[in-house]
């Protein structure tokens, strides 16, 4: 059925923007592949991919037990058919191993031309994901803007196609990134007058003071994430029972992703639950950290997009395992497509959107502490500027 027929019997209405960012420096030679992108004649009935580098500025330096850093590389993504265009993005901080350059070489290859039925997710996604092994920014990006374009066409959120209730999303946590005691004091200031639970990143030597500053200022309850930073399994688990007594209710990744029989040993013995995040990137890796951890941290930029998440999440709660979603420094597109997800998970740590200066879109938003979808097509996002 042609999308202006489907649209005449349904009585949906849709509308497709799109935007022209500025390329230059290292990442000229992508421009063509845009500029190409723009001068294309819609109607033609086949899906058509762009996409552009765009640093994401963040407010804060971000400070994690490996690396500090102030800026994070990011490529935005569009999927049009037919006049309508859905978002997607491949944010890539150090740690994944991925570049602007090396997410732009998979999307050079992508001929996403060869299809004319956007509703034939299945086939198009798995496409995306036999060319190569890795590269799930990438495929995140196109995942999560077919599956907005798809909204947008129906004329309905993601949330209310996958059956999903908004006014069940979580309350999420706001990242507290390593620092001096004057400057943590001063972000937990800033935020917690608007979050009902903070994160705070430790793993280096001066944790004890980390979460004693965020003490001074307020009694919220915390998550931590070591992000690998322990190294002893005792010392782990004293400071885990430690911080169990100054209101903190989860931890992240305490030890490195190779220590898997220690993590196990901790988390046999820990008075809170410990979530798997470095440890699992895909659905092939919840069955190898079964036992070890109590629960998972799903992120679009690790197992490839929403597709993959929806099946991680079905699987985790099969085994029995606590799901939390979480997010890279993102703009509101990445932020939002996660989020769709969030009615009747245990944890969410979505606040990349929050941390950067620069955003492209308004999509989720927080209000009380708690997440608020909203409620246009697809992702449900405004373009800004």
């Amino acid at each position: 059925m042609k999308r202006r027929d489907f649209l005449r019997t349904s009585g949906v209405a849709v509308a497709g923007v799109a935007a022209g960012v500025a390329v230059g420096g290292s990442d000229a030679l992508h421009q063509g592949r845009v500029a190409e992108g723009r001068r294309r004649r819609t109607g033609d009935g086949r899906l058509h991919l762009e996409y552009f580098p765009y640093e994401l500025q963040l407010q804060h330096t971000f400070t994690v037990a490996s690396y500090s850093r102030t800026t994070t590389p990011d490529v935005q993504v569009e999927i049009e058919y037919e006049g309508v265009t859905g978002y997607g993005e491949a944010s890539m901080p150090p740690y994944l191993g991925h570049t602007v350059e090396s997410v732009c070489s998979f999307l050079g290859r992508v001929d996403m031309e060869q299809f004319t039925d956007p509703f034939k997710t299945e086939d198009i996604l798995s496409y995306i994901d036999g060319l190569s092994d890795g590269d799930a920014p990438a495929k995140a990006a196109v995942d999560m803007a077919l599956h907005d374009l798809v909204g947008k066409l129906l004329g309905q959120p993601l949330w209310r196609l996958w059956g999903l209730n908004p006014d069940k999303t979580p309350c999420t946590t706001f990242t507290i990134g390593i620092d001096t005691p004057e400057v943590v004091r001063a972000k937990t200031l800033e935020c917690a007058d608007r979050f009902k639970i903070l994160k705070v990143k430790v793993g280096l030597d001066n944790d004890e003071q980390m979460i004693r500053t965020i003490r001074s200022v307020t009694s919220l309850p915390l998550a931590v994430d070591a992000n690998q930073g322990w190294n002893d399994r005792v010392k782990a688990l004293d400071e885990i029972f430690s911080l169990s007594e100054q209101g903190v209710v989860m931890v992240e990744q305490p030890m490195a992703v190779d220590r898997l029989d220690d993590i196990a040993w901790i988390t046999e013995r820990s008075p809170v639950p410990i979530f798997a995040d470095e440890s699992v990137q895909r659905l092939r890796d919840v069955p190898r950290i079964k036992g070890a951890f109590s629960g998972i941290n799903i992120k679009l930029m690790k197992c490839a997009g929403l597709a993959e998440a929806r099946r991680m999440i079905s699987y985790a709660r099969a085994e029995g395992l606590k799901v939390m979603l979480g997010c890279m420094t993102e703009t509101s597109c990445a932020c939002t497509a996660i989020a769709q997800l969030s009615p009747g998970v245990d944890f969410a740590d979505i606040d990349g959107n929050l941390l950067i200066s620069n955003d492209r879109f308004r999509g989720v938003t927080v209000r009380d502490g708690r997440l608020i979808l909203p409620d246009g097509p697809g992702l449900g996002l405004e373009l800004l500027g």
